[in-house]
């Protein structure tokens, strides 16, 4: 715990952010200056709650009263051994999650929850200005091979343990940069890839071989990735995306989010991209409410869009808790995104029904009905059509599952019901490979995408030591650790 009355003394306080007018001007973080007195005392809000629930919504069991003590007492060294003991990448997490910890937090009952996800971000930041995050390469080399595919956080954390654990990696990407979606499909604004590239250098420096554009299934077959290594991880991720089944989905102005949020990360990191799809100018009309559409908004309006409009196809949240969801689940409540606070309009229960084209072709309108849930069943409202202004319409309606088409026919992988890979134990059908993540669990939490890796990697290596050698949920580091 921090400061016994500290809960008492001090209310929550969120990270500052940096002024809306000023980060729309770029594409850098809009995270404002830490500040260290506030950081300590947010970290003293942590109460002696005798059980911790946090604990039970971290998919890391990370040993959240433990690094916040130390963070209230001053002690950033020990703060940050308790953090990396079973998180690999709380920059990471720090940045992107949306924190199932702190809605499970014991006072977030009836007060602001402790801001762990913003103190998570301060410990590892500091480790690395103060040059504590260091590489732990294995004392000790098994002789053993892995391939691990899918450099997303669930393939970097699996990397990672498994080349402490002495074994040979190497991790493969078919993009030309590793990183995944964290790299392509996460805008600079709130991860910029500085973050990334520091933790690859990390993972080289442990020994991790790194192939980027390769095309497993096309470059390289399935079976003769399996044939040369001693175990294969999968962990390419979720990437097929929902579609929009309407009359004018195929007009020229119609794209898939990560198409749109790939190229512009491909323009801030200084790649040419030839027809770049831009919103300058343009009424942007976003289909889906979470935290991809947020982030096409957040760029819609950097790019000077002439309006942005998100449309989710479920009722707006309630302003708080429903008796049938109790703390400390997750709350299922209305959010604004720091996306959503920069500018733009968000309309609730509306379908689109079919799109218009101009005289050249081009779309220019959608047209939407408002709907309704009766009895489970979503229905149309009679009366209530409408039509939109829209000249580029942007998919941001979530993913259905991996793309797995030449991993079955190469290694007759078995898929569950919903098209991901089938696993037990993260084992799959084929003997030696194994899968982490969105490929097996379906599109997720950044933290259940490293959880996954790490248990993976855990799986990995008892299959070929036989013997439990890494660490579970919420234990500390068996190798490596400083």
């Amino acid at each position: 715990m921090g400061r016994a009355d500290g809960f008492l003394t001090w209310k929550r306080q969120g990270a500052g952010r940096r002024a809306v007018d000023d980060r729309l001007d770029d594409f850098r973080e809009f995270y404002a200056p830490r500040q260290d007195d506030l950081r300590m005392e947010q970290a003293g809000r942590c109460m002696d709650c005798g059980v911790p629930f946090c604990h039970q919504g971290c998919p890391l069991g990370n040993l959240i009263p433990d690094f916040n003590d130390a963070v209230y007492r001053g002690r950033w060294d020990e703060a940050y051994r308790s953090l990396a003991s079973t998180n690999n990448f709380p920059e990471f997490t720090g940045r992107l999650c949306p924190a199932p910890c702190e809605a499970a937090c014991v006072l977030a009952i009836n007060d602001g929850a402790v801001t762990i996800e913003q103190i998570e971000k301060e410990i590892v930041e500091l480790a690395w200005e103060e040059g504590r995050v260091v590489p732990q390469p294995p004392r000790v080399r098994t002789g053993r091979t892995v391939a691990v595919v899918g450099s997303g956080p669930a393939g970097l954390a699996a990397a990672q343990q498994l080349a402490r654990a002495g074994h040979t990696v190497t991790l493969y990407e078919r993009a030309d940069r590793v990183g995944g979606l964290l790299r392509y499909g996460i805008p600079d604004f709130k991860l910029e890839k500085g973050v990334i590239d520091r933790r690859v250098a990390q993972l080289v420096a442990e020994g991790v071989v790194i192939t980027c554009g390769v095309e497993l299934g096309t470059d390289v077959r399935w079976d003769e990735l399996v044939g040369t290594h001693d175990a294969v991880v999968l962990a390419i991720g979720a990437t097929r995306a929902r579609d929009l089944d309407v009359p004018g989905r195929d007009l020229p102005g119609v794209v898939y989010a990560m198409d749109y949020l790939e190229q512009q990360n491909r323009l801030v990191a200084g790649d040419l991209v030839a027809d770049p799809i831009q919103a300058t100018g343009k009424d942007v009309i976003i289909l889906g409410g979470g935290d991809t559409g947020s982030d096409c908004l957040g760029t819609a309006l950097r790019q000077g869009a002439r309006s942005v409009r998100q449309i989710e196809l479920f009722p707006q949240p309630p302003g708080t808790r429903t008796p049938d969801n109790p703390w400390p689940q997750w709350p299922l409540v209305f959010r604004t995104s720091s996306s959503q606070e920069e500018g733009g309009a968000r309309d609730y229960a509306l379908m689109t029904t079919h799109l218009e084209a101009d005289a050249t072709g081009a779309l220019t309108r959608l047209h939407a009905v408002e709907v309704r849930f009766e009895g489970g069943r979503l229905e149309q409202v009679p009366g209530t059509e409408t039509s939109l202004a829209c000249d580029l319409l942007i998919l941001a309606m979530g993913f259905v599952s991996p793309v797995t088409d030449t991993l079955v026919a190469q290694l007759g992988l078995r898929l569950d019901r919903r098209g991901n890979v089938a696993v037990d134990g993260f084992r799959t059908s084929v003997p030696n490979v194994y899968a982490a993540g969105d490929a097996q669990r379906g599109a997720s939490l950044i933290v259940w995408a490293i959880s996954d890796g790490r248990e993976c990697a855990r799986a990995v290596d008892t299959d070929l030591m036989g013997a439990e050698r890494l660490p579970t949920r919420g234990r500390h580091e068996a190798f490596g650790g400083r």
